[in-house]
């Protein structure tokens, strides 16, 4: 996988992952459909059964004929030092219009933890964003920079999560702010990561 997540990897067969040449790190049970239009930043870790959906795309249109082409779009972009862990699926938002299905494309940030089982399916993640494990994010969900979302927690189509929020429920509302400083630092320097922190030592770990 390359920038675009198809670039020549660097392959071993005793590793759980394939490191490409930006240090991202996918591993060989994940499940990736139209890699062309998915984009990784870098020192990004894919985890063992995640399904990654990038044929779920808009073909771009011609400017002479009006048809549509099969050129490459991106449909999912995820920036560096993110973790998306085991189980789980990221899928772009679509949205039926004028009798057609069309999707957009997903952004998600830098330093980004997606837990374990999670359905994803928000158009925007900012950086430093925690989702806990077993949550469902549902089409057009926004959340904005150090947000948590809580273990099990279903956010409704559409919302939008302001930053520092920490969000619970089934559906999710926003139960009150994470602390003054969260995020920052490491706890011990010996390799463990904080929530809404950096998560540079959880992916160096992941071998």
């Amino acid at each position: 996988m390359s920038s675009r997540a198809s670039a020549a990897s660097r392959k071993s067969a005793k590793t759980e992952y394939i490191e490409t040449d930006t240090g991202n790190k996918i591993s060989r049970r994940a499940k990736i459909e139209g890699s062309p239009n998915i984009m990784l930043g870098g020192r990004t870790v894919i985890m063992a059964d995640v399904h990654l959906r990038g044929d779920l795309h808009r073909f771009s249109q011609s400017s002479t004929d009006g048809k549509t082409s099969g050129a490459p779009t991106t449909a999912i972009s995820i920036g560096r030092y993110t973790v998306v862990s085991t189980g789980c699926t990221i899928r772009p938002p679509m949205r039926l219009s004028r009798g057609q299905m069309n999707f957009y494309p997903m952004k998600i940030g830098d330093h980004v933890f997606i837990g374990p089982n999670s359905q994803i399916s928000a158009i925007s993640i900012s950086s430093h964003v925690h989702i806990s494990a077993n949550c469902v994010l549902s089409p057009f969900v926004i959340i904005k920079e150090k947000c948590k979302i809580l273990p099990d927690t279903v956010v409704p189509a559409n919302m939008v999560i302001p930053a520092g929020s920490v969000v619970a429920g089934r559906p999710g509302r926003i139960i009150g702010e994470v602390a003054e400083g969260w995020g920052a630092g490491s706890a011990s320097g010996g390799g463990d990561w904080v929530e809404g922190g950096e998560l540079k030592e959880l992916v160096r770990s992941m071998k």
